[in-house]
């Protein structure tokens, strides 16, 4: 009985085609050894069997050019050459797989006496700490709490708020205009608009949110976030401005912390007012947070002018309510003695995970 090299030998194989079967035996045997990967030898194996365009399957076109009489050896030949060489592919496929197993085990191996790695552990960042630490305060004192959009028209962020076009108080604020119409909010007081105009009083909401202003320095940004509170009903008066401002100093900054209201201007309240918190650092003795003046600017507050009202559809002789608004910043700031507000933009880990609840 015939061995697989001597049947592979083709000697009873026409000239033309012996040469051509004996070809592409010895390119298998050359090459199939020189491969590692089973990926590489994957593509080896479609050049030799694929059953289109593979080598073999090319060599069957030939069964046409010799006489009638020598076809069945040949296709016998061609067949015996794609079971040896199926053969060969399987069983350098199963080595190669086996060795690259071996060195992903070795890869993979664990050192079980090796110091396990440290746990870090995430923080939220100071802003995200102020924000829900005043959300809780003030839900707590009933407020609900509306977010409105960050693109605004002219007409919510200023004209609806008592800044007509030729407002001198337009001036105080630098815009980011992305038309005539619309602009980036410089302030999330345009949200108590859309509040007032879908909901009758009593309203009691709070409206945090990014606004943007066209200023940048150590204590100033582009962005940053803002906190409007509004209150409207019966009977409102600066009394329950004070109240309210007195609860919320002594939550956010500490007991005993006071608050102090200054005569200011802002056009969309009347009277409107600075508000002061006493030092938390020094307790009101004069220090370098305080400036040696007992006392840290906080937030602004006021009365809700009565124009505000009427451009909502409520009836100032009704109603009365009163607004505040801070920077979230300003108040992270001062909360954890952050001294330049890019600190909280810069996105360092290391920064945030200094912080905790």
């Amino acid at each position: 009985m015939a061995t697989p090299e001597e049947k592979l030998s083709f000697a009873a194989a026409p000239g033309s085609v012996r040469e051509r079967l004996l070809a592409i035996r010895e390119e298998v045997e050359k090459k199939i050894g020189t491969y590692e990967s089973s990926k590489s030898l994957y593509e080896f194996r479609k050049v030799i069997l694929d059953n289109r365009k593979g080598r073999i399957a090319e060599l069957m076109q030939i069964i046409r050019e010799v006489p009638k009489e020598d076809r069945p050896a040949v296709g016998k030949f061609i067949n015996e050459l794609k079971e040896w060489a199926t053969v060969r592919f399987q069983e350098t496929d199963e080595r190669i797989r086996k060795q690259e197993l071996l060195k992903k085990n070795a890869a993979e191996d664990i050192d079980v006496t090796l110091p396990a790695e440290e746990t870090k552990f995430a923080a939220l960042h100071p802003d995200t700490l102020v924000i829900n630490e005043l959300i809780d305060v003030f839900a707590g004192m009933g407020f609900e709490i509306y977010e409105g959009r960050e693109i605004e028209n002219d007409y919510y962020n200023f004209t609806a708020l008592n800044t007509p076009k030729d407002h001198p108080a337009r001036d105080m604020q630098d815009t980011f205009y992305l038309s005539e119409e619309f602009l980036l909010r410089t302030q999330t007081s345009a949200g108590q608009i859309h509040v007032m105009e879908a909901k009758k009083p009593p309203i009691k909401v709070l409206s945090p949110g990014k606004v943007f202003r066209s200023d940048d320095d150590a204590t100033h940004s582009p962005m940053f976030t803002q906190m409007e509170g509004l209150v409207v009903d019966r009977g409102i008066s600066v009394c329950d401005l004070q109240g309210m401002l007195d609860t919320f100093s002594e939550k956010i900054f500490g007991k005993g912390v006071k608050t102090r209201l200054r005569p200011s201007y802002f056009p969309f309240t009347e009277p409107s007012v600075e508000v002061d918190v006493s030092c938390f650092a020094c307790g009101g003795k004069g220090c370098k947070l305080c400036k040696g003046t007992g006392w840290i600017e906080v937030l602004g507050a006021g009365i809700v002018n009565r124009h505000v009202l009427e451009n909502c559809g409520i009836d100032p002789e009704e109603y009365s309510g009163f607004a505040f608004g801070m920077g979230v910043e300003r108040i992270a700031m001062l909360k954890y003695g952050i001294n330049n507000i890019k600190a909280l933009f810069e996105s360092d880990t290391r920064f945030a995970s200094q912080f905790r609840d």
